[in-house]
């Protein structure tokens, strides 16, 4: 795991593409999480967080970038191919980034409670499995972490409204 301060105007270009699928989340109400899977220049998966909207836990970005990203290669691995994320992989996307044989992850901010590429375990470069992902920390780490404090200081307002307001409704029973 390196935290890269040199990163590429490329690596820049796609996860600004990530942080446009976190600001989708955003806009529907979900934790914003984005990311995107390039290979060859160009993105071939893009996903960002609906496990509220679809019910699911399964509906990480990251996972969602994965079953895209193989269906237009119209294979399950995803070798010669880079993931940009606005937060670190939890366990399950971690997991499955190593399944998927992808060669490098890029991560925006780090995951105190869940984070799988390092913050807590690093599963994506864990020796002891088949297959090491490259990891890459810290791109553009103040604007990934910018949205995720924004969306949960809405959050937060709006739990203390509603709370408030369900108060003010049994003051009157």
């Amino acid at each position: 795991m390196t935290d890269n301060t040199e990163f590429t105007r490329e690596d820049i270009k796609y996860m600004k593409a990530a942080l446009k699928q976190a600001e989708k989340a955003l806009a529907i109400g979900e934790v914003p999480i984005g990311a995107v899977i390039v290979e060859n220049g160009r993105i071939i998966g893009r996903g960002y967080n609906r496990r509220n909207t679809d019910h699911t836990t399964l509906a990480h970005a990251e996972i969602t970038a994965i079953r895209k990203a193989n269906k237009k290669v119209g294979d399950w691995r995803l070798e010669g191919c880079t993931l940009y994320v606005t937060l670190e992989p939890c366990q399950m996307c971690a997991g499955a980034l190593v399944q998927s044989r992808i060669d490098r992850v890029v991560i925006g901010a780090p995951s105190f409670k869940s984070g799988c590429g390092g913050t807590l375990l690093n599963i994506l470069q864990n020796s002891e499995f088949n297959h090491q992902v490259v990891v890459d920390q810290g791109l553009m780490q103040e604007e990934c972490t910018q949205i995720l404090q924004r969306f949960f200081k809405d959050l937060r307002l709006r739990n203390k409204m509603r709370k408030k307001a369900g108060s003010a409704d049994q003051s009157f029973d």
